[in-house]
C-alpha cells in the first residue's frame, strides 16, 4: 500500500475459535465420519460478547474499547458501555483465562494496556507499559499466560512483557529489532506486523512486512527473552502481513499484503523452520486489493481471507491435511475495506471488521460447506478497528497469572543487551502502511 494510505482509515482485528464435540460411539462399533452439521447443532447457542477496538485520537474516532453482545440466532449486535481510559486500542488480545484483555496503544510512543474484565461489566484498567518501539499494531498472549508479545510496526521490533498474577503487566523484559535482512522494494525499513506463538508452543513467529520476512524465535519462559532461531524469506516486495495456523500445527497460511497473494507455509516443530510455498490467488482478480488476515475454522476444513479493496472474504477448502488451499469463491462483505475476521466461540458466526466504513458485518457459517450468509446487516461503530468475541458466559474464572500450560522447562538462553531502536518518521511513517 502506498504512503498516501492512512493507517487511521484502516480497521482492525478479530480473534475467535470453536471446538467440535461428538458423542463417543459404543464399544466395538465402527466410528462414522464426523458430520459437521450435527456437530454444529450440538453446540450450545451462547451469545457472543464482543470487544471493539478503536482509534481514540482519530477524528470521529472512539472513546476507548467498546463492548457489545451478539444475538446468536439473528446475528444482531447490541452496543454496550465503553471501557474508557485506553488510548488508541487498535488491536486486542485476550488472556487464556478470559479475565484480562490487552490493547496496543498505536502511537509514536508505543504502549500496551491491560484491562480486567468483570462479569458485571465494571471493567477496570490495570495499567500501561511502554513497548520500546513505535506504532504497535499486533499483540498476543503466550499460551502459558505469563508473557505478552507485541509487534511494533513503525519501528520494526518485537517486545516481551511479563504478565502478573492479577493480569497486569510488568516492565518489559526484551526488545528485539528486525535489523536484517534489508528492507524489501519500496520499503524504508522493517515493519513488524504480527507476533504469535506456534501451536506446539515451542517457538514464536514474527511477521515483518517491511523486510519480507517471517522470523522464528525461541522464548525463554523463565527470563522472558527471545533468541532468534531462523528466518523465512518471502518473495521481494510481497509484504507478508499476517499468518494463521491449521489446527494440525504443521501448516500456516500467510497473507501477503503488497503483492495480493496467499502462501501456504510448512512448519517444522522440531526446528521452528517455516517453509513458504508458491504464491497463489486471493480471488480478487486484476483490481487493486490488499489481503489482511487469514482465519481457519476449528475443524481445519475451511479458511477465509479478508480482502481490502476487493471488499470480500475469500473462501478456501483446506485439503491434504492442511497442505493445500483450494479457492472456492469470494463473498462480498457489504462494507468498505474488511481488515480482520473472527469466529464466534461456537463457530456459527463470523465477524468482519470493515475499516473505512466503520462497520462490523455478521455472517452465518454453514458447517458443512463453509459457506457464508450475511445476516443482521452491518453493525456501525465509531472507527471499530477490532472485534474480539470472547464467549457467552462471564469471563474471569481463575486468576490470569495462574493459568499456565504445563510443558517441560527449556534450557536458559542468553540474549544480548536490549538494542536501541531508531524512530522512523513518527506518525507520518505509521500512516504509510496498512495495519
Amino acid at each position: 500500500m502506498n504512503h498516501a494510505t492512512s493507517r487511521r482509515t484502516v480497521l482492525g482485528a478479530l480473534i475467535g475459535g470453536a471446538a467440535l464435540s461428538m458423542a463417543p460411539a459404543p464399544a466395538g462399533t465402527p466410528k462414522p465420519a464426523p458430520d459437521p452439521v450435527r456437530a454444529a447443532a450440538a453446540r450450545p447457542r451462547t451469545a457472543p460478547r464482543l470487544l471493539l477496538g478503536t482509534y481514540t485520537s482519530a477524528q470521529g474516532g472512539g472513546t476507548g474499547i467498546g463492548t457489545a453482545t451478539c444475538d446468536p440466532r439473528t446475528g444482531a449486535i447490541t452496543a454496550g458501555p465503553v471501557i474508557t481510559g485506553v488510548a488508541d486500542p487498535s488491536y486486542l488480545a485476550l488472556h487464556p483465562s478470559g479475565a484480562t484483555v490487552y490493547a496496543v496503544d498505536e502511537q509514536d510512543r508505543g504502549r500496551v494496556t491491560a484491562v480486567a474484565l468483570s462479569p458485571d461489566g465494571a471493567h477496570r484498567v490495570l495499567g500501561t507499559r511502554d513497548t520500546g518501539g513505535a506504532g504497535p499494531a499486533h499483540l498476543s498472549v503466550h499460551p502459558t499466560g505469563r508473557w505478552l508479545l507485541t509487534a511494533n510496526h513503525t519501528s520494526g521490533s518485537v517486545a516481551v512483557h511479563p504478565v502478573r498474577a492479577d493480569g497486569s503487566l510488568g516492565e518489559r523484559t526484551d526488545l528485539v529489532a528486525h535489523d536484517a535482512p534489508p528492507p524489501g522494494p519500496g520499503q524504508d525499513g522493517p515493519h513488524a506486523h504480527q507476533i504469535v506463538t506456534t501451536p506446539d508452543g515451542g517457538h514464536v513467529l514474527a511477521v515483518d512486512l517491511g523486510n519480507d520476512t517471517v522470523y522464528t524465535y525461541r522464548l525463554d519462559e523463565e527470563r522472558g527473552t527471545l533468541a532468534r532461531v531462523s528466518h523465512a524469506s518471502l518473495r521481494p516486495g510481497s509484504g507478508p502481513r499476517h499468518l494463521a495456523f491449521h489446527p494440525g500445527g504443521r501448516f500456516a497460511y500467510l497473507a501477503c499484503e503488497l503483492d495480493d497473494t496467499a502462501v501456504v507455509c510448512g512448519y517444522d516443530p522440531a526446528t521452528g523452520t517455516l517453509s513458504p510455498g508458491a504464491p497463489q490467488s486471493t480471488g480478487t482478480g486484476p483490481g487493486t486489493s490488499y489481503p489482511a488476515q487469514f482465519l481457519v475454522t476449528a475443524d481445519g476444513r475451511f479458511a477465509y481471507l479478508a480482502n481490502r479493496g476487493h471488499n470480500s472474504l475469500a473462501r478456501y477448502a483446506v485439503e491434504d491435511g492442511g497442505a493445500v488451499l483450494r479457492l472456492l469463491d469470494t463473498v462480498p462483505v457489504g462494507g468498505d475495506f474488511p481488515r480482520h475476521t473472527a469466529l464466534s466461540p461456537d463457530g456459527r458466526l463470523l465477524f468482519a471488521a470493515n475499516q473505512r466504513s466503520s462497520t462490523v458485518t455478521v455472517f452465518r457459517v454453514d458447517a458443512r460447506t463453509g459457506g457464508l450468509t450475511r445476516t443482521g446487516g452491518a453493525f456501525a461503530a465509531p472507527v471499530a478497528v477490532c472485534v474480539l468475541p470472547y464467549g457467552g458466559g462471564a469471563p474471569g474464572r481463575g486468576r490470569p497469572g495462574r493459568t499456565a500450560v504445563a510443558r517441560p522447562r527449556r534450557g536458559s538462553v542468553r540474549v544480548g543487551p536490549e538494542p536501541r531502536v531508531p524512530q522512523r518518521g513518527g506518525a507520518r511513517m505509521r500512516e504509510a502502511q496498512c495495519a
